[in-house]
């Protein structure tokens, strides 16, 4: 018996996160079925016909936008073709990672695939060819307003033809020094080709998806410290017991994760009839936002498997489609950022009870008994700022009215932007996980307890990084040495080992890559 790790046959079929976290890591083989490629084919045939025969094709043989209405002759498409790709090389500011575009040409590949795009085999060979050479075109990051990522999968198509900016061997390069590195040629765009190489929302989709995972390993590491400032409160346990009973399936399974992580601390209870909400509540919150995590992934994977082209090649010909309209997956980004905002105003409101000395006769600012200091009450300011920096962008901004094109174009998502301000959530999240493990440490080394497992895991990562706080000192590189150990993939790997949510945790494929990998090996064996 051996264990084998398989390259990814893209097939047209939905991508999902482990395969994205491979694909994205640059570390895995790529091939397009055959099925897939026979789809391809077909499609073309359908668009070459409707050529031939002088149907205008829009974005083959007309002009986009504004010029839908401007035929080519045949002797203008090669120049109009090239030059369209070309012209939408308009993105400005930070690149994304590599790991983002290697997702978002796979996901163009996989789409395609469905046999519903129309555009040439050869331009799916050229993607294949470029990734896996790893030749990851650089895109910069401003230039889509999300109804297709014109301006971000431009640079992508831009870079197929030899011109823009690629990263090869680790090395930043002009387009036509990393072709000649890697021993490929530029490619000539084919009447449909150009459009099929801009106009979807391929980007997107790849960073929504890195997005969305990164949500899923900061709220269980959020989870995590939130139960560890439950123990050093001295909250009774009964509210996360009686919601397995009472409470949604989400809910439930976010109670039995609290009672079965803190079974091995000798819990201490101080409840009084009942805890606040912030406490007695965890169960509900995180019950939300994991449940809202695990729909906006599926919705993010579904996309991955289907055209969001315009034109598509449906029912034997060429149809003027609204796909590229990526709504739904933007409305419940836009409801994971409003979970977020929950998610942090419930850590904040335990960071302040933990330094307002109402609990476990605990200090006021967590100072230890008989010290000259100020404490911990400057920096749980701090975590107020966070909590109304998560909160500020959790806004809606989908539904804001934009119209481009002569008219022509009045719809759009802003997907792009979403996201951005969603993985600002995430930042966001993460320091202030590191500022409730750092105040939950005091607590207990104050009171003398001895978190375990879960909570012991924290512990040690706080006091690694920041001493027991005796005597007023700075602060703020302790604490973002404690959001990076926190948020590194090595850390949620053993969290996850420790007490697992196995149906949040597989799904969005958390923890390192060698971890995923593990668990791709150990259900697929070859015998």
């Amino acid at each position: 018996m051996k264990h084998e790790r398989p390259g990814i046959e893209l097939s047209g079929q939905p991508l999902s996160f482990a395969e994205m976290a491979r694909i994205g890591a640059g570390k895995v083989g790529l091939s397009a079925s055959a099925s897939g490629m026979t789809r391809v084919g077909l499609a073309r045939a359908i668009v070459e016909d409707a050529i031939s025969i002088g149907t205008p094709v829009y974005g083959s043989t007309t002009g986009v936008g504004a010029m839908k209405d401007v035929e080519w002759s045949p002797e203008d498409l090669d120049a109009f073709n090239l030059g369209l790709v070309r012209a939408h090389h308009f993105g400005t500011g930070t690149p994304f990672s590599c790991e983002i575009v290697r997702n978002a040409m796979a996901i163009r590949i996989n789409t395609a695939l469905t046999g519903q795009v129309g555009c040439t085999p050869e331009l799916i060979d050229a993607y294949m060819r470029m990734l896996n050479a790893d030749l990851i075109p650089v895109v910069r990051r401003t230039g889509s307003i999300g109804c297709a990522d014109i301006g971000l999968m431009g640079q992508i198509g831009a870079v197929l033809t030899g011109v823009g900016e690629a990263v090869y061997r680790g090395k930043r390069m002009q387009a036509a020094e990393a072709f000649a590195a890697a021993g490929l040629q530029p490619v000539m765009m084919a009447p449909r080709d150009s459009l099929a190489s801009l106009s979807v929302n391929a980007v997107s989709f790849a960073a929504a998806a890195n997005a969305t995972r990164s949500a899923a390993a900061s709220i269980r590491v959020l989870l995590a410290t939130g139960m560890m400032a439950s123990g050093a409160l001295g909250a009774s346990r009964d509210p996360w017991r009686a919601v397995r009973h009472v409470g949604t399936s989400s809910e439930a399974l976010i109670g039995s994760w609290l009672c079965n992580a803190s079974d091995a601390w000798d819990w201490p209870v101080t409840t009084h009839v009942q805890d606040p909400l912030s406490l007695r509540m965890i169960a509900q919150v995180f019950g939300a936002v994991i449940e809202n995590l695990l729909t906006t992934g599926h919705k993010i994977l579904a996309a991955t498997g289907r055209s969001d082209d315009n034109p598509v090649v449906v029912e034997g010909r060429v149809m003027t489609s609204g796909g590229s309209l990526p709504l739904d997956v933007t409305i419940l980004l836009e409801s994971a950022a409003l979970c977020m905002a929950h998610a942090a105003r419930n850590a904040f409101n335990r960071c302040v009870i933990l330094g307002n000395g109402q609990r476990r006769d605990l200090p006021v600012n967590l100072v230890p008994p008989g010290r000259i200091a100020t404490g911990f009450g400057p920096i749980i300011k701090l975590a107020g700022e966070i909590f109304s920096r998560v909160l500020s962008m959790s806004s809606p901004v989908s539904a804001q009215s934009l119209v481009v094109a002569a008219g022509l174009e009045d719809e759009a998502a802003f997907l792009p932007l979403v996201i951005e301000r969603f993985e600002r959530q995430m930042q966001a999240l993460r320091r202030l996980a590191a500022l409730e493990a750092l105040l939950s440490a005091q607590a207990v080394d104050i009171l003398g307890d001895r978190p375990r497992d879960v909570a012991g895991m924290i512990y040690d990562v706080v006091r690694k990084h920041a001493d027991f706080y005796t005597v007023d000192r700075p602060l703020s590189s302790e604490v973002e040495a404690i959001e990076e150990e926190l948020g590194s993939d090595e850390f949620i790997s053993k969290l996850i080992d420790n007490v697992p949510i196995a149906s949040f945790d597989d799904f969005f494929a958390l923890g390192s890559l060698e971890r995923v990998e593990q668990r791709l090996t150990s259900e697929a064996v070859v015998i």
